[in-house]
């Protein structure tokens, strides 16, 4: 069968990126606080991952990059403590949501919107996605690429998920935020980022316009937004893997 993400790879940038970003998760996980240490930098990068992500879709601005990252404040802030949830789920990459994912990802995406969205909708609204049949339909799709669908690096599926979640806003709500969670649980999963040390959230955070402007040219599915979409997503792979370099850094001083 033929893949049909397969011509992704082939647009411009899109491999050199992807290899390097790549290249990069290598470094930070054979640092050697992260051989043995890697709990505590995973969780500190897991704050940092939810802190960016909530500023994104709306939560506090206050965020001090080179310090711990607490949960100060989430308990006045819903999106902020959403992405907190989300994020503890996925620290480390040892949580039960990754199995979940690799034998039923739409299951994972509801559970990652129940987390997200506890303190923003009704109870009987959290992981239920709108009524709508091409909602429904192409949620389907993706299920069935993630599942085996598709042979494409890591790097690029991640891009595909995060940026096919974003365009459908399933939920109408804290959608962003699971969005990035399943990028993030893409790059675990898949063994790209193992423990999830990287934090690519703090890029796409310092770079929110350009963020949201690839995000468009994602949803338009012409080539060179597409392209611009994957580019950015393996530039932040790599900027969340220098990140997770300076939380080692950090950690060993």
């Amino acid at each position: 069968m033929t893949d049909p993400l397969a011509p992704l790879t082939a647009l411009p940038g899109v491999a050199e990126a992807g290899e390097e970003a790549r290249e990069a998760l290598g470094r930070a996980h054979r640092h050697r606080t992260n051989l043995r240490g890697w709990p505590a930098t995973a969780a500190e990068a897991a704050l940092r991952a939810a802190r960016a992500s909530s500023v994104l879709d709306g939560g506090p601005l206050q965020f001090a990059p080179e310090g711990s990252v607490g949960s100060e404040g989430a308990e006045k802030d819903p999106v902020l403590a959403g992405a907190l949830r989300v994020a503890e789920a996925l620290e480390g990459g040892e949580g039960a949501l990754v199995g979940v994912w690799r034998r039923a990802p739409l299951q994972a995406i509801a559970r990652l919107h129940s987390l997200a969205a506890a303190d923003l909708v009704a109870d009987d609204a959290l992981g239920r996605p709108r009524g709508d049949a091409d909602i429904g339909r192409r949620l389907e799709l993706l299920a069935d690429l993630v599942t085996g669908g598709t042979r494409v690096p890591a790097t690029v599926l991640a891009a595909v998920a995060h940026g096919e979640l974003l365009t459908l806003a399933p939920f109408g709500s804290a959608d962003g935020v699971v969005a990035r969670g399943v990028s993030r649980l893409i790059t675990i999963a898949s063994g790209l980022d193992p423990h999830g040390l990287g934090v690519p959230e703090m890029h796409w955070m310092r770079r929110s316009g350009d963020y949201t402007a690839a995000a468009r040219g994602f949803a338009s599915g012409t080539p060179d937004g597409l392209a611009a979409w994957l580019v950015l997503s393996s530039e932040a792979l790599h900027a969340g893997a220098r990140e997770a370099l300076a939380i080692a850094v950090a950690q060993t001083s």
